[in-house]
């Protein structure tokens, strides 16, 4: 029987896994700069820990847990203090927690760092007609839009630019996910493709991909709770997310879980993606803006995430990092690795999870 008090056991355990991620040197992947890159190790600053952070802020907002918000303090006291790498879109994603701590305790030292971030990520690399182009530490990838900007990217400048009173910030977080949303969202199905090309004008392999949906899904949902956005775009892109998660219902597993190609049962059960349409789902749910049946998927995809959470809170069958791939063959050889999004997923779906239980 699924429980408030099993919830919260679950919670507790999955914010020890994440602080107690460590890069085993399975991995190489230099960035740029010839420096090494870290996208495991808890104490990285890079995208998957970014993701993790805002796992524990929604956590500390939601539950008033205050060993997430003394994780947050102590963790961006220490990158500040280390001195912060170079801006791109994925080095981005550690932003958005910290403007969620700033916005809850307005600490002075936590403004100006994201002040000054947030104005150089205007400056940015764009494609046509503005769309933040996907350059990372370790790739320039020219003209090229990718989903996972909207979540490293967009959701930090909607959050900064509402509590900072900035406007323009706002405007541009909704300026991004309606550019995304003309070229990656599939008319005819509501899902998402990995990323566009404007080098050839194509969707590379058209790869319906399950964590770069997780990123849609949740993200939409998240941005409503993060800014005012207008009620334009808000009708505009609740239609979206509607679209997209009527159609990820008809491809749930009897796990409760989505496969990594999510029209392609053949492809491996994966278990981000799995914990951000749960949440998105249940969330969706209980906001109003979808039925009772994603309530119910939201359940089942909860019970798939429980069942992959070890004994020491690390949360397996996650997928690694994943490039843009040319082919359906390379998303299928992705290697599975606890990562710190996996962990940050799961504490989401888990912390949602709350508000259904009894």
């Amino acid at each position: 029987m699924l429980s408030d008090q099993l919830l919260k056991e679950k919670i507790s355990a999955v914010v020890s896994g994440l602080a107690a991620l460590r890069d085993e040197g399975k991995f190489n992947e230099p960035n740029l700069d010839g420096s090494t890159g870290d996208y495991v190790s808890f104490d990285s600053w890079e995208w998957p820990q970014g993701v993790g952070l805002y796992g524990l802020a929604q956590l500390w907002l939601r539950t008033g847990d205050e060993e997430s918000k003394t994780l947050l303090e102590d963790w961006y006291t220490k990158q500040l203090d280390q001195g912060l790498p170079k801006l791109n879109v994925n080095t981005t994603a550690p932003m958005l927690a910290l403007s969620l701590l700033w916005g809850k305790t307005k600490e002075e030292k936590w403004f100006k760092p994201m002040d000054d971030w947030a104005n150089a990520v205007l400056s940015m690399p764009r494609t046509k007609i503005g769309g933040f182009q996907h350059n990372v530490s370790d790739k320039i990838n020219d003209n090229e839009l990718w989903d996972d900007t909207l979540f490293m990217v967009a959701l930090f400048l909607a959050s900064y630019g509402e509590q900072s009173g900035r406007r323009e910030l706002v405007d541009e977080a909704v300026f991004q996910f309606l550019v995304h949303t003309h070229y990656l969202c599939e008319p005819e199905t509501g899902l998402w493709f990995h990323g566009w090309s404007f080098d050839g004008n194509h969707n590379f392999a058209r790869a319906r991909w399950a964590r770069g949906n997780a990123w849609i899904s949740a993200g939409v949902l998240d941005l409503l709770e993060l800014a005012d956005i207008g009620e334009g775009n808000k009708r505009f892109l609740i239609a979206v997310v509607t679209a997209q998660i009527n159609t990820l219902m008809k491809y749930q597993a009897e796990t409760g879980a989505w496969h990594t190609l999510i029209d392609d049962d053949s492809s491996y059960e994966e278990i981000s993606a799995t914990a951000a349409f749960g949440y998105a789902m249940m969330k969706g749910a209980r906001l109003g803006i979808g039925p009772e049946s994603w309530r119910e998927a939201g359940l089942r995809a909860l019970d798939a995430v429980l069942a992959n959470i070890d004994e020491n809170g690390t949360v397996q069958n996650v997928s690694y990092g994943t490039r843009m791939g040319h082919d359906l063959q390379f998303y299928k050889d992705i290697p599975l690795e606890p990562t710190a999004y996996g962990q940050s997923m799961a504490l989401l779906c888990l912390v949602e999870a709350l508000n259904h239980v009894k």
